[in-house]
């Protein structure tokens, strides 16, 4: 693979460059082709699988916390959010955002379906001073006791699942979480298919889903608002 990117250059921020170069122009079809790519760029910026991902994990937290990353003001509004100590995020991938409540001194658990993304962040999290703990499940299935954390978050999830899959997400969600449960989600006019993404919200369909699992969950207050993108707030 060629490409004009250096160790220094790799990390989450590439992604839409690659979205923008490749999938806009036809040359990639679908998710998979997409993550091959990046993966082929983030292996092939520096020598050996670690020092490269080391580095990926590096550039992308630094890009996140100095506010130069298009994701930094969604991670900064998330945390603001928090209510409480304990933290579950739901569909982490890299797990940036838990990387970051974990520097803040949370005691947060990073999950996702994908069992190397978890290994992965296992692997390189102590190698950047961010030990963290990891979970591999189903975010319509997760392997948590009810009520045993203080928020569930679901940054940009929920866009990867079908309708009925993203309610067995927020059962979930409102099962394990005791105060509140965040949701966020791009606004999109197409759901953007090189991400993953199989639904696209805008701000009435997202006030939608808070009134159906308001009346699914009774005493459950939902809220809307829009911040870089569309917000639930689920309070338990």
């Amino acid at each position: 693979m060629l490409h004009r990117f250096a160790s220094h250059d790799i990390a989450d921020e590439i992604a839409a460059t690659v979205a923008d170069e490749l999938d806009a122009s036809g040359v990639l079809h679908g998710a998979h082709e997409f993550e091959s790519v990046m993966t082929g760029i983030v292996r092939s910026a520096t020598a050996g699988a670690l020092p490269a991902w080391k580095a990926f994990y590096e550039n992308s937290i630094r890009c996140l916390e100095d506010g130069s990353a298009l994701f930094a003001p969604v991670h900064r509004h998330a945390a603001s959010l928090l209510i409480g100590d304990s933290v579950l995020d739901l569909g982490s991938c890299f797990g940036f955002f838990p990387l970051r409540l974990a520097a803040l001194g949370h005691n947060v658990i990073a999950s996702d379906l994908s069992a190397a993304a978890m290994r992965l962040l296992e692997t390189v999290s102590p190698t950047i001073g961010r030990p963290i703990r990891t979970m591999t499940c189903d975010a319509t299935a997760v392997s948590a006791p009810s009520s045993s954390v203080d928020t569930v978050t679901a940054l940009h999830l929920v866009e990867h699942l079908n309708s009925t899959a993203t309610i067995a997400a927020l059962d979930e969600a409102i099962r394990v979480a005791r105060s509140r449960v965040i949701v966020a989600v791009p606004f999109e006019k197409f759901a953007r298919e090189c991400y993953g993404h199989v639904q696209a919200f805008h701000l009435d369909a997202l006030t939608d889903l808070g009134h159906s699992v308001a009346q699914r969950h009774l005493g459950i207050r939902a809220s809307v608002h829009e911040y870089h993108g569309g917000w639930l707030v689920l309070d338990l």
